[in-house]
């Protein structure tokens, strides 16, 4: 069985047909399998969703209880129709997942989704899972990107803190995910005492705890006078009246993005903290070399650098051009 026949991407996103199923669509379908609970990868209403438990969960809490008709939680080797299906972690957000997609006869084919390679304190690491095609994104796919380490960029906050102790720093953070990790990351980094959180960052951060994720005291971000110097919110609040009851704040943004100086200047970003959930330029083709794939397909991003860097490196490349895959919508 060729490639194209075991996965081929549609309108609806990466389709197999023999196994009849979606892997992460962008519009509803009969059965979906999804590898992580971001907004543009985990939709609801599909038929049925596939994901891991912690996926379901999130996407139950995101969308409700009724987000599908039926939930299967990925548990092992699963086969559907002629294919088998396998579930790895990803390092991306918590319940992110790699799909294995494996045919009786004909290449393994695994669709990392969103993948990062750096540790990441509230989620499991990636593991790197052996295949003939390695389907992989590629949002920072330029050898520009070159993210330094997390906890360097969380030192940087923290000397904007004792610069400014009388200004409150108020820290954009993705809703799933960057939130939760901006917030284990500066406890890593030393703070241990209480941080505020927006309202929308609730449900999301107690699921992280209920999970184990440490995340130490935290405390809302809505009383006229917050009694935390850090707060965190979805960067949507910035654009709202919320963000005009602190007096004086230093802005700051979490986000690979960050090292795009125009990016953080449009946002009107003070501190820009360069933290990625994605693989870097050096993490994606140090990857491609470790799992030494036979094919590479490209679903989006920069695709051009990855695919001038495999032809250099001979390995046959192909773009996806999915579309509807981007930073995390709010």
């Amino acid at each position: 069985m060729r490639a194209e026949q075991i996965l081929h991407p549609t309108e609806a996103g990466l389709y197999c047909p023999p196994g009849d199923f979606f892997i992460d669509p962008i519009r509803p379908v009969p059965r979906a399998l999804i590898t992580h609970g971001h907004g543009d990868h985990a939709r609801a209403g599909h038929g049925s969703v596939m994901a891991t438990r912690q996926t379901l969960d999130i996407m139950a809490i995101r969308y409700g209880e009724d987000f599908t008709n039926t939930r299967q939680v990925a548990e092992g080797v699963t086969r559907i129709g002629d294919v088998s299906v396998s579930f790895h972690p990803a390092g991306h957000i918590l319940g992110s997942a790699q799909i294995a997609v494996q045919p009786m006869r004909g290449p393994r084919i695994v669709v990392s989704g969103d993948y990062c390679r750096a540790p990441n304190p509230v989620c499991a690491p990636y593991e790197p899972v052996p295949c003939d095609i390695f389907v992989t994104e590629a949002t920072f796919g330029l050898p520009v990107f070159r993210h330094p380490d997390p906890i360097r960029e969380m030192e940087r906050l923290i000397a904007s803190m004792a610069e400014f102790p009388e200004r409150p720093h108020l820290i954009g953070a993705y809703a799933l995910g960057k939130a939760q990790r901006v917030i284990a990351l500066a406890r890593q980094a030393g703070i241990d005492g209480p941080i505020a959180i927006h309202g929308a960052l609730q449900r999301l951060c107690d699921f992280h705890v209920e999970q184990g994720v440490e995340l130490g005291p935290l405390i809302p971000a809505t009383a006229a006078d917050v009694p935390a110097q850090l707060v965190i919110a979805p960067p949507s609040a910035f654009a709202s009246a919320w963000v005009q009851r602190f007096r004086d704040p230093v802005i700051g943004f979490a986000s690979g993005w960050m090292a795009v100086r125009a990016r953080a200047r449009q946002r009107g970003v003070e501190l820009p903290l360069v933290i990625s959930d994605h693989v870097d330029w050096p993490q994606v083709t140090q990857t491609i070399r470790e799992l030494s794939p036979s094919e590479v397909w490209i679903t989006h991003g920069t695709e051009d650098g990855l695919m001038r860097w495999c032809e250099i490196e001979g390995i046959p490349a192909r773009p996806l051009r999915l579309v509807g895959y981007e930073d995390e919508p709010e």
